[in-house]
């Protein structure tokens, strides 16, 4: 209880402590649709989330996540609980401790061990059993035989974006025995199967890009961590600011800038948001409000090196010194995917331990330093964008210094990157961003072209001798960005680009497009996938545009994702009649939470029966399908013409009747179905178990 009922908001050791049930506001957890590992950005996540319906998702208590929702009655051993750095996992997990800890919830839990990755992790050389583990951690857990079913218990795992174990599932060898010693990574591995303690509970955290670390056969629940809906937004603000008029002035400033305030899902980002704003708008403070990314975290960064001067820290500690070691850190371990370092890593940017615990006192709230239970030092960033906002200013200040080469597979030695001007190094980063499978240095590339502008290069002289040079023109930078955006056909990566014209000042094509859309000449434009994007408000006169798009000859469009839009089965029955033309070449047809009915399902089928269907996945999930509605799509699925591979039918109200239809569907044309969603469905034991026997019979990914 002492351990977890204090919360150090952006700090690890220093500050006031504040008691966490007296702030804590319930996040909003969700049980995820299925088990899918998102390889996105994390910014590209917490747009999508921005703009779906809270009423799409049923939450969860941190609480209950051991707890069979209703209707299931199967025993949850092991969970899953992903979300993005900063959303408040690991607070979760504190919260969930300190009220078992207090006899307020789980009291048939009698053990719990918290075993954060990053103190695993320093001891992934070592060699011991699971009970030698545990008494290395809990010195008390000497005493006490965890094996016998005296005891229920329940390790937490936190972290497993962090874990630099290999985590062998397949190869590690089986282990049922707690006493035998063997390395850590064998111990986690059967641990978590279920070979070793098999009745023990098991929740691990993750960020979504690693929750694949873990095999999904070995996970019963796994659930989603939102952050901060609209209205918590504003609750956190009023609460963390006490001049009520003062937050009212800054939440309004947040509304002003949409990418500002999506980052507001983030508890993390509220947070700096909050320390920059409350400060610029409370006082006489000069230049302009930041109302992008960039600006805000290169506020954040001044504000924090002005607390070290006003501390009167080490003269010897320069901050041209301390900012390009932590962005040489920041950068290198950016590339390599690390957000937690070691002290090997921190030598590795010439920075010894002693210089650490001088940043981590200088910049608590940007750098900080842990003692685990393990008692060694572990580092990290208070949050993954500001490692890297530090990434970005470094690869800038090299360049503008001539200080040293960045991109060494391009500049080869420094007498050849001394070639190439600041715009050859934005496209080369814009060119690597592009090629990352998981986006993850598209908000890296956004500061970097932000840090650019030239009022950021005024505000960067506030961090005395980091800049040097002139001033830079980005009209070339601009222009590549643009010639990207017409010839990629990845939505996420055309979003993220437009994010970056953004940051450098430039809306032209923005407001092409606006000028475009008011012409009212949708229906006659060749379109990159990158200009349809979902949730814009197209109802089924916007539909009937579409499907004389389809019909085109050729149609070159292959997905459509119409998702979060007001269609209904009048908008779904024209685009059912476009894809029925045999110009029509679309592949991909997302229309989750767009009113359809059984009437629209009907339409579907028939397009699924045409000759021949080029339509792979459908997406009808949070739709009033009911059983009417599923038993007319399986009538499409029957049909040898049906090539459909995946089917969502997530929360649209199916009961047994419609499960029924399903699986005649698949017996009489099972060849090309591969994937079958069916979360948050009301089956019956019966109708789960008939769908099991399919999936083991046709080898069918089924999500229930």
């Amino acid at each position: 209880m002492k351990k977890f009922e204090c919360l150090y908001e952006g700090t690890a050791q220093q500050g006031n402590p504040t008691l966490l049930n007296e702030i804590y506001t319930e996040l909003y957890i969700t049980e995820s649709e299925s088990g899918e590992i998102s390889n996105e950005h994390e910014v590209r996540q917490i747009e999508t989330q921005s703009r779906r319906a809270a009423t799409e998702d049923t939450p969860i208590k941190c609480s209950d996540i051991f707890k069979p929702l209703p209707g299931q009655d199967k025993p949850i051993r092991t969970v899953l609980t992903k979300g993005v750095a900063g959303i408040g996992k690991t607070v979760s997990v504190q919260k969930f401790i300190l009220d078992w800890a207090e006899e307020k919830e789980n009291q048939d839990v009698q053990l719990i061990f918290p075993l954060p990755f990053r103190e695993i992790n320093l001891m992934k050389d070592e060699t011991l059993s699971l009970s030698e583990l545990l008494h290395v951690f809990f010195h008390e857990s000497k005493e006490i035989e965890i094996s016998s079913d005296k005891y229920k218990v329940l390790f937490i795992f936190d972290g497993l974006d962090e874990c630099r174990l290999p985590l062998n599932f397949h190869q590690n060898e089986i282990l049922r025995d707690q006493t035998k010693e063997t390395s850590v990574d064998v111990l986690l591995t059967n641990l978590i199967v279920g070979n070793l303690l098999p009745s023990a509970l098991i929740w691990i955290t993750s960020r979504p890009a690693a929750a694949d670390l873990v095999p999904s056969e070995c996970v019963h629940r796994v659930t989603e961590v939102r952050g901060f809906n609209d209205p918590q937004k504003e609750e956190y603000f009023r609460k963390r600011i006490s001049d009520q008029s003062l937050a009212n002035t800054i939440i309004s400033h947040l509304k002003l800038s949409r990418s500002l305030y999506i980052m507001c899902h983030i508890p993390v980002f509220c947070w700096i948001s909050a320390t920059v704003l409350e400060k610029m708008l409370s006082e006489a403070e000069t230049g302009e409000i930041p109302k992008t990314l960039t600006q805000m975290y290169t506020h954040f960064l001044i504000l924090q090196t002005n607390i070290k001067h006003e501390k009167d820290y080490e003269q010897n500690v320069t901050d041209e010194d301390m900012i390009l070691k932590l962005g040489k850190l920041a950068f290198q371990q950016l590339v390599k995917g690390n957000v937690i370092f070691y002290e090997e890593d921190l030598r590795e940017c010439g920075i010894d331990v002693t210089e650490a615990s001088v940043y981590s006192g200088l910049c608590t709230q940007i750098f900080r330093e842990e003692f685990g239970l393990y008692q060694k030092k572990v580092f990290c960033f208070v949050h993954l964008s500001i490692q890297e906002h530090l990434a970005a200013l470094y690869v800038h200040l090299f360049y503008k210094n001539n200080s040293s080469q960045v991109f060494s597979r391009e500049f080869s030695d420094l007498s050849m990157f001394l070639k190439y001007t600041l715009s050859d190094v934005h496209q080369r980063a814009v060119d690597e961003a592009l090629e990352s499978k998981n986006g993850h240095l598209d908000l890296f590339l956004r500061f970097l072209l932000g840090l650019s502008v030239e009022s950021h290069q005024i505000l960067l002289q506030g961090l005395r001798t980091l800049t040097r040079g002139n001033f830079h023109s980005n009209e070339k930078t601009i222009e590549y960005i643009k010639e990207k955006i017409r010839i990629i056909d990845s939505p996420e990566k055309s979003i993220n680009l437009f994010h970056c014209l953004n940051e450098l000042g430039d809306r032209s094509v923005v407001e092409e497009m606006q000028q475009f859309l008011k012409s009212g000449k949708l229906c006659e434009a060749k379109l990159s996938c990158s200009q349809w994007l979902h949730d814009c408000g197209i109802t089924d006169g916007g539909c009937a545009a579409l499907t004389s798009a389809l019909k085109s000859n050729p149609s070159h469009l292959r997905e459509l994702d119409l998702t979060d839009n007001k269609l209904g089965d009048l908008g779904v029955n024209r685009l059912s009649d476009g894809l029925k033309d045999p110009h029509c070449n679309l592949e991909i047809l997302k229309l989750r939470h767009c009113g359809v009915t059984d009437e629209g399902c009907a339409a579907l089928a028939s397009a699924l029966r045409s000759n021949p269907s080029p339509l792979r996945q459908l997406n009808l999930s949070i739709n009033d399908l009911g059983d009417k509605g599923v038993t007319l799509l399986c009538a499409g699925l029957k049909h040898p013409h049906c090539q459909l591979e995946i089917l969502k039918l997530s929360r649209c109200g199916v009961t047994d009747e419609g499960c029924a239809a399903l699986t005649s569907a698949l017996r009489s044309n099972p060849e090309h179905l591969r994937e079958l969603s069916l979360f948050a469905n009301n089956f019956s034991d019966s109708a789960v178990k008939m769908l099991r026997e399919l999936k083991n019979e046709y080898k069918l990914e089924t999500r229930m």
